[in-house]
């Protein structure tokens, strides 16, 4: 199990603060990545993925894998892990005010190394994005880069923001990640 560290903030160029995302939580033996953007104010400040309380993404993993989230936070990582999935962002570092993803400044704004991690975790075949935005981004800034073949799968976003779905599409959209 990888453990995160602290979403630090750092100086960027301009002198603006640079929020800084989480490590990859995987393991070796991973099939599939699900894929955020950025982690949002609440899950820095939690330093844990997906930690805002209207955010369904851990229910959703509950629906799914039994990762309930009243669960602890490693109970239900290790969860998504022993299922083979691995959990991590596009960006590792942005400026960003707030939470939206419509607020992610692109200026500053740098990637994950994503040549690094598939050489780490060589078994990935599918990568899964929650919502647009990460899907706009990886395919935009990474995907050119990358050597490996691999299924991308765009999903609804778990976030309250993505009020147009119901939780109900929301699920039946994840269940993919079943298959």
């Amino acid at each position: 199990m990888v453990t995160l560290p602290l979403g630090l903030n750092q100086p960027s160029l301009a002198g603006m603060k640079l929020s800084q995302g989480f490590q990859p939580v995987a393991r070796p033996d991973a099939r599939k990545l699900i894929l955020g953007s950025m982690p949002g104010v609440a899950s820095l400040e939690a330093t844990q993925y997906y930690a805002f309380p209207r955010n369904v993404f851990w229910k959703i993993m509950a629906d799914l894998f039994a990762a309930d989230p009243q669960l602890d936070y490693p109970s239900r990582l290790q969860i998504l892990v022993e299922n083979r999935i691995a959990l991590w962002d596009v960006i590792e570092a942005c400026h960003r005010p707030g939470s939206l993803d419509s607020a992610i400044s692109g200026d500053d704004l740098v990637t994950n190394n994503f040549t690094g991690f598939f050489k780490q975790y060589p078994h990935i075949s599918h990568v899964y994005f929650n919502g647009q935005k990460a899907a706009e981004l990886f395919l935009k800034k990474v995907a050119p880069d990358l050597m490996g073949q691999y299924e991308y799968f765009v999903l609804p976003s778990t976030s309250p923001a993505n009020a147009a779905k119901s939780y109900a599409e929301k699920l039946g959209a994840w269940s993919v990640l079943k298959s």
